[in-house]
């Protein structure tokens, strides 16, 4: 696929269609994009490599838009392997190329490449630039977005952010789909922990003149870039992006998805407009985060199991824990035959998260949804609208 920035900015990146599991964790049903960039200039420099499995590909795009010249510099905006496997044959290549990185940059580097690269690096540090003609190429650090070693790079005369992981999505650039939808299943999924790391570096580059951002995932972002900065500083700041209710369930037998569903009528019932209902056992539990970060209100509703709640409302829970969900109301429905614990399983997860206000009642069902219990599950509907 052509991609156009500038002249004299070019694309050299490659799409992944082949690969199964973005991180060997992140379905990606439309594959995944690992972008670099070209700056052509009296010195030319190399932003970014790509993932090993497509670097042959990726060496015919470098070779053909270097047209017969020789890159002066790699700069290294994030290590990981997905950006930095192709460096050791880009030195194969170009053996008299300098790296550029940070002082975490090349800690980090020998325990990747076993590669002697002394005498052959750029450090460099927040604030410093590197003149490559009328190409000037500013340095920011971006501790924690989402590794220590990150950096952004501002190319000054085209108005150009090379923003890392920042502002990526998943999904091949050759892809037709809506931006929002799987970038926030990135962002939440993958830089969600570190929200405080990224609204440090948006305080950071609002100052700059940003016409264009060049992400190393996803589409190169132009014109207006106002919804892109919006949803991230939402994002990032933990704020709910709509108002609605998901609703995660972990049935066994199907008798908790039941009583789900009726939560879901009572709820649009009631004037909900965006209800959103997910079974743990079977959807993409990726997705099922991003929901659970979009919507003001979460309802789960849990059976109970060997002494706590089924285990996949146990591992959505975790990784709610460990991705920072915060700011939220909840409300909690568990099932159980004898000696119910799923709720205050659940419960006393959701206590450890910042800022999560658990409403009354907490609704427990013995088996099968009965008439007995509709009363309570009117209540709790009516607590989700009350806290809403």
């Amino acid at each position: 696929m052509k991609v156009t920035i500038s002249d004299t900015i070019r694309y050299i990146g490659v799409d992944d269609k082949t690969i199964d599991l973005f991180e060997s964790q992140y379905i990606v049903p439309n594959g995944i994009s690992y972008n670099s960039y070209l700056i052509m200039d009296e010195k030319i420099a190399v932003m970014d490599t790509v993932d090993a499995r497509k670097t042959a590909e990726w060496e015919a795009n470098l070779t053909e838009a270097l047209a017969g010249r020789t890159p002066d510099y790699l700069v290294i905006s994030h290590l990981e392997p997905d950006h930095a496997g192709s460096i050791t044959r880009l030195l194969e290549l170009y053996p008299e190329i300098t790296l550029v990185g940070n002082a975490k940059t090349f800690a980090f580097f020998p325990q990747f490449f076993d590669l002697d690269i002394s005498g052959r690096t750029l450090t460099v540090a927040e604030g410093d630039s590197l003149l490559l003609g009328t190409h000037t190429l500013n340095f920011y650090m971006a501790p924690m977005v989402h590794w220590p070693e990150v950096m952004v790079t501002y190319e000054s005369s085209e108005k150009v952010l090379f923003s890392a992981d920042g502002f990526g999505k998943f999904g091949a650039l050759d892809t037709e789909e809506d931006w929002a939808c799987e970038a926030r299943r990135y962002y939440f999924n993958i830089v969600g922990k570190y929200g405080t790391s990224v609204q440090a570096l948006l305080k950071k580059t609002a100052g700059l003149d940003i016409q264009t951002i060049c992400p190393l995932h996803g589409p190169i972002l132009k014109d207006d870039l106002s919804d892109y900065l919006r949803l991230y500083d939402t994002w990032s700041s933990y704020r709910p992006e709509n108002s609605g209710v998901l609703i995660a369930y972990a049935s066994i037998h199907g008798n908790t998805a039941k009583a789900a569903e009726k939560l879901a009528e009572l709820l649009r019932q009631k004037g909900v407009e965006k209800v959103v209902v997910s079974d743990l056992a079977r959807e993409d539990m990726a997705e099922v985060i991003e929901d659970a970060f979009r919507y003001d209100r979460m309802i789960v509703a849990g059976a109970s199991y060997d002494g706590g709640v089924f285990l996949c409302m146990q591992d959505f829970l975790n990784h709610l824990s460990s991705k920072a969900y915060q700011n939220r109301t909840v409300g909690i429905l568990e099932n159980g035959t004898w000696g119910p614990t799923a709720g205050r399983t659940m419960k006393a997860m959701l206590e450890t998260m910042k800022n999560v206000t658990i409403v009354e009642p907490m609704v427990t069902i013995r088996s099968t949804l009965k008439e007995e219990n509709m009363a309570e599950l009117e209540a709790l509907a009516d607590a989700m609208l009350l806290e809403k």
